[in-house]
Order: structure tokens, then C-alpha cells, then sequence
């Protein structure tokens, strides 16, 4: 047990680049407002390790909220109008605040506002991620949030939805070595707490799998757009990137300057890879995946552990339409997440040669571009 206690400090206390995701019901207090003396004692860790020269990026909730007491709505809007008008409002009350409060330890703040649209391309991936990173270079703390106003889709949850989402997604961008997403509560649990008294908190996962699936549909925010099943989602993305991340309540006293001191808080998602070289992190976001391949048990051997290509006479069916070139995700038979590819073949092509051998494919299709449906160096498996 010592043992492992050690090993934890070591790992997080030798983290140097960190994102901290702060959620809405945490910075409001339960409150119809921002709480400034809790934002105040966040700011204040955050810029403790920044001047231990750690790298910091926040991904902060809050803006709607803020906007909605500003405007003195005092029922649950749910037009998306309405609340792209109290994003408007709210995000520049949180960043004013931020500003000020930041200030306070003569830490300069920039602001980035990201959509699913702005990463899903390669192109505005790698933009992103440079100017994350040069703003980290230059010691500025970036706050990162959804574009709200203009991102309709992600204000209904069809796409990142929520900030915890976001949040796996830049440590994504920036390499981070550790993500820790704060909230109202202590972390996951093995059951509802609040109804079940024998709940226990689950301190550390080494893999995400159905059962801890079902461990997260037992909470929920009444604040934010996020409850724990995207926190797990997030951790999902952010582990598969090669980030430690971290669940905990941003009540606790000094949370974050112990979290990375190496105190064991809350719940711990250990990295499922090492880290990833940057394109195949931009596959594994899961932003530009257009389809679904579901392969059989000796394909999904032979990509794990032989580090093979996927043939086409492993996979079992295909799961919505796309193109040549397209990137998809590969599931086993258990409906177990493997990783995801750049297919050679569309959805309509594969449907065709599936179960078949790769010498036939010239003469099923009438075309041939090559024997593997997803190559190797294309592949990005978890």
C-alpha cells in the first residue's frame, strides 16, 4: 500500500503540464451566482503552481449562469436563444472577474472560446494547439470555454455538450500530463451517496470499462450541463491521450495544490497509453470519427497485440455510412472500444468484402486500394 502511495505522489508531483476544469455548480456555490470568494481561493492555488513553473491551462464553466443572474432569469430558460444571450452576457462578467482576480498575483489571462467545429478539422486541431501552447510558453493562464453563443449544438448536448468534454479535449491538445475536473463532489462513487449510505468512493481506475459506465449514471448536477457519465466520457479521452486525471470536489481545502502535490483525493483515472504522437491524438478525439467498424475477436488480437492491420476478413458489420478516407471507430463483438482508424474503404465497400479474404477484394469491388481496410500506420488503438 506504501508502495503505491509513493508512486502516486512521484507521478503527480512530477507533472508539469496540467489542465483544472472548474464546473458551474462549484464556482455558483448552489448559488443563482458566481461565487467570488470560491473563484478567489482557486485562483489563488492555480497561481501558487504556476509559480512553481507548472504549466496551466482552465477550462471554466459558469458563463451562463452568471449571464442568467446578471439578467435576473430566474426560471430554467431552455430556448436556445435565451441562453446564447446569457452566455453573451455571462462570459464577459466571468472573465472580468478572472482578470481581477488573477491580477492579484500580477498573472496575465488570455481567453479562447473552441467548438467542436474549430478541432474536428486537422487543420484548426493544430491551430488551437499552438496558440494553447504558445500561450503557455509565454507564462499567460489561458481560460478556455465553450463558444456558446454561436455553438447551438453544443448549448443541446450534441456535441462536447459540456465542459467536462472540453476539458479531456485540451489536455488532448496540449499534451497535458494531468487533468483534474473539479465539482461539488468528492468523485465517483459506487453508488448514489446521497440515497445509498453503503456508497463507497472508488479512489482509483485503471480502465474505464460498462460497470464503472454504470457507477457514473448515479449522479448528477443540477447547475451545469455535465454530470458524472461525461466526467467519465472526459476521462475516457483524456487517458487515452496518455493524462492522469483526476475527480474531486473543489470544496476541499487547498484541493489543487494537493492533488498535484501527490495527495490521493477524490478519484484517479490512470493513463491507459503513453502518449500519443499528435495526429493520432486528433483521431482518438472522437470529433471527426464518421462511422463504426466491429470486428472479431482474432482482428481485435491481432491489432492489440500483434500490432497488425485490419483485414477485411475480421470485421463482423459496419455502423453508419462514410467515405474513403474517413476515420472511423473499431469495436469488438463486446461492444468494446479498441481505438479508431482511417479506412481505405467506404461503409458500402466494406459491407461488400466483409468476412472476406484480401486477395478477393479487386474482384468483389472492381477496385482495389489495397489489402488492408484500415492500415497500421493509420491506427490509433487505446
Amino acid at each position: 500500500m506504501s508502495n503505491g502511495k509513493s508512486k502516486l505522489k512521484s507521478t503527480a508531483s512530477s507533472c508539469r503540464r496540467i489542465v483544472v476544469k472548474f464546473g458551474t455548480s462549484l464556482l455558483t456555490a448552489g448559488t443563482p451566482h458566481l461565487d467570488q470568494d470560491i473563484m478567489s481561493r482557486l485562483v489563488a492555488q492555480v497561481a501558487q503552481l504556476h509559480g512553481e513553473k507548472r504549466e496551466l491551462v482552465i477550462v471554466s464553466s459558469g458563463a451562463i449562469a452568471s449571464g442568467r443572474n446578471k439578467l435576473g432569469v430566474t426560471r430554467r430558460l431552455r430556448d436556445i436563444p435565451f441562453k446564447q444571450v446569457m452566455a453573451s452576457v455571462g462570459q464577459n462578467r466571468l472573465m472580468s472577474l478572472y482578470e481581477q482576480l488573477f491580477s492579484q498575483y500580477d498573472i496575465t489571462v488570455a481567453q479562447a472560446l473552441l467548438t467542436k467545429a474549430d478541432l474536428s478539422e486537422r487543420a484548426g486541431y493544430l491551430n488551437a494547439r499552438n496558440t494553447l501552447l504558445a500561450l503557455l510558453e509565454f507564462r499567460v493562464i489561458c481560460i478556455v470555454n465553450e463558444n456558446d453563443v454561436v455553438a447551438t449544438e453544443e448549448i443541446q448536448g450534441a456535441m462536447f455538450g459540456d465542459n467536462d468534454n472540453l476539458s479531456a479535449m485540451v489536455a488532448n491538445l496540449i499534451d497535458a500530463d494531468l487533468l483534474i475536473i473539479l465539482s461539488d463532489t468528492a468523485g465517483l462513487y459506487s453508488a448514489d451517496p446521497h440515497r445509498d449510505p453503503s456508497a463507497r468512493l472508488i479512489s482509483e481506475i485503471t480502465r474505464i470499462d460498462s460497470n464503472i459506465e454504470l457507477m457514473a449514471t448515479n449522479t448528477s448536477s443540477n447547475l451545469g450541463t455535465g454530470g458524472m457519465a461525461t466526467k467519465i466520457e472526459a476521462a475516457r479521452l483524456a487517458t487515452a491521450s496518455g493524462a492522469t486525471v483526476i475527480i474531486a470536489s473543489g470544496n476541499e481545502p487547498d484541493i489543487l495544490t494537493r492533488l498535484v502535490a501527490g495527495e490521493h483525493i477524490g478519484t484517479r483515472f490512470l493513463p491507459t497509453t503513453s502518449k500519443l504522437e499528435s495526429r493520432k491524438r486528433w483521431m482518438l478525439c472522437g470529433l471527426c470519427t464518421k462511422g463504426k467498424l466491429v470486428i472479431d475477436s482474432g482482428a481485435a488480437l491481432a491489432l492489440r497485440k500483434q500490432k497488425r492491420s485490419l483485414l477485411s476478413a475480421g470485421i463482423k458489420h459496419t455502423d453508419g455510412e462514410f467515405d474513403r478516407g474517413d476515420i472511423v471507430d473499431i469495436y469488438d463483438t463486446e461492444e468494446t472500444y479498441l481505438g479508431c482508424g482511417i479506412t481505405n474503404y467506404s461503409s458500402g465497400e466494406i459491407d461488400i468484402v466483409k468476412g472476406a479474404q484480401s486477395s478477393k477484394i479487386a474482384t468483389m469491388l472492381g477496385v482495389d486500394y489495397g489489402p488492408e481496410v484500415v492500415h497500421r500506420n493509420n491506427l490509433a488503438m487505446l
